[in-house]
């Protein structure tokens, strides 16, 4: 192990420690009252019955928690928390958990606080989640999962700039803010982890232009069919087009899987010009389109799944209340099935584009040789 490998171990190994340290004693930094439950105690079990007769244990407990920031620190609360056994609007709480509480006003002056449970501290379990992916990433990637966590904090900062700017500026579209994002994730992302070289030149233009290809038809097609079988209703609360905001999701949505395919054709075709530097153009472009059959399947099926997945307690929820199924895919699944199928149009124009792209490329190499 080299020193810059020790320093570096060693770096993440303090910030490990200080971030687990720091956010089981950051009381402090909030200004909602935080109560860690030092008490519970389960006090009664009934049960309840909704119009569709679906039967429920309702479970109530008794809950002491000690106040760790504000006015109040240090003072006792006693909390009731009612939960259902299926948990899907509330859960069970046990000794050790923050919680968010609201204070009753009128018991500050008692011995005896009082209050209701608003939410659950939840940061030190996010952290460590972080962290298992951070030490994941450099352990599989090394170098590379180094700058892939770079370029993630990067895009994360750009898409967040790019909704304030367009929550601020109404008379920008969403669609070209997230245009310019697109580009700039591209390049970001591709030049990180790969570095500045041919093979990642082809992949940053097979990325934009088969992401701006499956923008364009999408485009095309939902013009031409007067967006007929769309159902948009997930978006009414939305006070700015709704139409903008769907087609610069399935913008950005569409990107990552067109990215990995651009990355993966265009490493693929210069490995295989690395191993025989007099492969023909011919060879090149059989064994391009055979990977690119390859991953096609695989990659659309991946849109589809992180699509639909999203969508499954709603489905069930329609159908559990009886709504017929073509009803029940339409009202949750149309705008899904779009986002799928717009991905899966810049895939496979992203094979093609990847592969030429990257012969190209090759054939400039070849040319100044």
């Amino acid at each position: 192990m080299t020193a810059k490998q020790m320093l570096l171990y060693g770096m993440l190994a303090i910030c490990f420690v200080a971030s687990l340290v720091f956010v089981n004693y950051n009381y402090s930094f909030y200004e909602r009252p935080i109560a860690k439950i030092t008490e519970a105690h389960l006090q009664d079990t009934s049960e309840t019955t909704d119009l569709y007769e679906n039967t429920d244990t309702i479970y109530t407990q008794e809950i002491t928690a000690e106040l760790k920031n504000g006015e109040e620190k240090g003072k006792l609360i006693h909390l009731t928390n009612e939960y259902s056994a299926s948990g899907a609007f509330d859960q069970e709480y046990s000794v050790g958990n923050d919680l968010f509480v609201y204070i009753n006003p009128d018991t500050v002056d008692d011995n005896e606080l009082t209050g209701s449970i608003l939410d659950v501290k939840r940061d030190k379990y996010i952290v460590f989640v972080a962290w298992i992916f951070i030490f994941t990433l450099l352990f599989v990637g090394k170098k590379q999962g180094l700058f892939s966590i770079v370029s993630l904090v990067v895009n994360a900062l750009i898409l967040s700039y790019a909704l304030d700017i367009y929550l601020r500026t109404s008379d920008i579209s969403f669609v070209l803010i997230c245009s310019t994002s697109v580009i700039l994730f591209t390049v970001i992302s591709l030049l990180l982890v790969n570095g500045f070289n041919e093979k990642t030149y082809a992949a940053i233009i097979a990325t934009i232009v088969g992401t701006f290809s499956s923008l364009l038809i999408s485009y095309i097609v939902i013009w031409a069919t007067s967006g007929k079988g769309l159902r948009y209703e997930e978006m009414q609360f939305l006070t700015r087009p709704y139409k903008d905001i769907f087609m610069a999701g399935v913008f950005i949505g569409s990107l990552g899987a067109v990215m990995d395919v651009a990355i993966t054709m265009s490493s693929s075709i210069f490995g295989l010009f690395e191993k025989n530097h007099n492969i023909s153009i011919k060879a090149l472009t059989k064994s391009g389109m055979e990977i690119g059959k390859d991953i096609m399947g695989t990659m659309t099926n991946i849109l589809f799944f992180a699509y639909v997945s999203g969508s499954i307690p709603m489905l069930i929820l329609y159908l559990k209340n009886g709504s017929p199924l073509g009803f029940t895919l339409s009202m949750n699944l149309s705008l899904e099935f779009a986002r799928a199928l717009a991905g899966g149009i810049g895939i496979v124009l992203t094979i093609p584009i990847g592969l030429y792209t990257s012969i190209l490329f090759i054939n400039r190499k070849r040319a100044r040789k």
